[in-house]
């Protein structure tokens, strides 16, 4: 993500899986104070995990998740590293 958001003008982000493209790009406006042309959202299925102990296999599964590609207008930029 750091190339495409040099050489594109994309970022990503994780987002709740519940939130759509409006309230996404409404979220990302308000927080960084620049325009957002365009969203992407990708929706995540947990992957399948298990280990063996000594008390057997254990088996369980990583959390879903949903990812947003924003793509920002113009000449706008997101600095995360500002803070730090």
């Amino acid at each position: 993500m750091t190339i495409q958001g040099e050489k594109l003008n994309h970022y990503g982000f994780i987002v709740d899986r519940e939130a759509n493209k409006i309230d996404i790009k409404k979220a990302v406006e308000e927080m960084y104070g620049v325009t957002v042309k365009e969203v992407n959202t990708i929706n995540y299925h947990g992957k399948r995990k298990s280990r063996y102990t000594k008390a057997g296999i254990l088996t369980g599964r990583a959390n879903h998740f949903k990812k947003a590609i924003v793509t920002l207008a113009g000449e706008d930029k997101i600095d995360f590293y500002s803070n730090i």
